[in-house]
């Protein structure tokens, strides 16, 4: 039975891997994954789950409280269920922010960003948007700062060899500056979250491994970036009604909001989750209020209940399938031996984060982090967990579809795989490593 869930997984992962050639979403494999595994874990329980696994206390407390199939209580109340809870607080997590940022959006407020960019040459340029990604996607998340730099640069380069240029450093700056902290990439938030990273702690140990990341390819772009760029003809976007205050205000807020789910965590103990929701209400309140100062038709776009619906649903319903996939395989001690096999082989922990990094620029990052956490038993701000957060945040980079961000450019910029490959990977993986070195020798 064993055989025949990793089987199942590893199916339903190569029908993520390849979802454009099959054209099946994602989500729907993920889904489909995720509750088959758990069905098949506690249909068979007499096969899967060992007697020592379960803690004395449960046993105790189930037969005084008369419950006979105790396996299966366990099954349930102590793993499956214990690990929905987790997995929601996430859920939660992410919707919250993907909301609040849809909302800062909706108001143009990162136009106050993009719109001071008035440079026309390459290197210049290409330092300026490889800079400013690298922050904003610490502040934001890599996904988000992607879409709003690649749009930007839309307005800025016509010629479309030069612009896939900027757009691969782009992704390569983002997942950089995505790493270092805990609300900048879905995989560093999974770490905060179950408690492995800790937010300040992930900031000093990565904050120059991601630099470093980030500046190496910057460095090699230079040098075959020389010239300038055309000037393209700017016009303003804005909605008629749409103040520049408006715009000042709901970045502010936006950036204030996300900024402080951290420091919320820290005062009240409570799961991220509650500190981004006590964020989202916030704005929520302030957008009803201001939209009274809008049209009908600005207020209609502009909106909480207008930005859930361009929130995306389906990556949401992706990671809970997933997450649950991969907490099957942890029930039923699969990770265990895998962690325990992949220590013989490997020379060290280390290179198990290296070596993940580097699968996940062809697997999704978020399995392989999820599978990470399963696998080790380690305290919180182990050298490994650091390394990890470092190695699946910007390992994406090697490859156009190793990442959210790389994805996400593919398909505005219809970049070709192949030319990624060709123009962007070496540099990606340079910096990738020269971080990942840095990373090492500072812990």
């Amino acid at each position: 039975m064993h055989i025949l869930i990793v089987l199942i997984f590893v199916l339903g992962y190569l029908s993520i891997a390849f979802e454009h050639k099959i054209r099946i979403n994602k989500a729907a494999s993920a889904l489909l994954i995720g509750v088959l595994c758990w069905s098949l874990y506690v249909t068979n329980l007499s096969s899967l789950i060992r007697p020592e696994v379960i803690p004395t206390w449960f046993t105790m407390e189930a037969e005084s409280e008369g419950i006979t199939n105790i396996p299966l209580h366990f099954a349930i109340d102590a793993q499956h269920l214990h690990q929905t809870g987790e997995i929601a607080s996430i859920l939660f997590f992410l919707m919250g922010a993907m909301t609040i940022v849809e909302l800062v959006d909706s108001h143009e407020a990162f136009a106050i960003i993009t719109d001071r960019i008035r440079t026309t040459d390459k290197r210049t340029l290409l330092w300026t948007v490889g800079v400013l990604t690298f922050f904003l996607s610490a502040a934001l998340d890599n996904l988000t700062t992607t879409i709003v730099m690649v749009s930007l640069l839309r307005k800025l380069i016509n010629d479309r060899k030069d612009r896939w240029r900027f757009v691969g450093m782009v992704v390569t700056a983002a997942n950089a500056g995505g790493a270092w902290t805990v609300i900048g990439d879905v995989t560093t938030t999974m770490l905060w979250i179950q408690h492995k990273v800790g937010t300040i702690e992930v900031m000093k140990e990565l904050f120059v491994g991601s630099l470093v990341c980030l500046i190496v390819p910057l460095i090699g772009f230079s040098y075959s970036m020389p010239g300038k760029i055309a000037v393209v003809e700017r016009h303003s976007h804005r909605q008629s009604d749409i103040q520049p205050w408006h715009q000042w205000l709901f970045l502010v807020l936006g950036l204030t909001a996300l900024l402080g789910v951290p420091m919320f965590k820290t005062l009240t103990h409570l799961p991220p989750y509650m500190g981004m929701m006590l964020s989202l209400s916030v704005l929520w309140v302030v957008s009803e209020l201001v939209g009274h100062t809008l049209s009908e038709e600005t207020r209609s776009t502009t909106g909480v209940l207008a930005a859930l619906k361009r929130v995306d649903m389906s990556s949401i319903l992706f990671f809970l399938g997933i997450l649950l996939a991969v907490g099957s395989l942890g029930a039923t001690g699969i990770l265990q031996s895998t962690a325990n096999w992949l220590d013989h082989v490997l020379p060290n922990r280390d290179v198990v984060a290296i070596v993940i990094g580097l699968v996940s620029s062809i697997f999704d990052n978020v399995p392989l982090v999820a599978a990470g956490i399963e696998m080790y038993d380690l305290p919180m701000n182990d050298p490994f967990w650091m390394l990890l957060a470092y190695c699946a945040g910007t390992g994406g980079s090697c490859l156009i579809i190793g990442s959210a961000a790389g994805v996400a450019a593919m398909g505005i910029e219809e970049i070709d795989f192949m030319w990624y490959l060709k123009h962007v990977s070496l540099w990606a993986v340079v910096g990738y490593l020269a971080g990942a070195a840095v990373v090492v020798a500072m812990l």
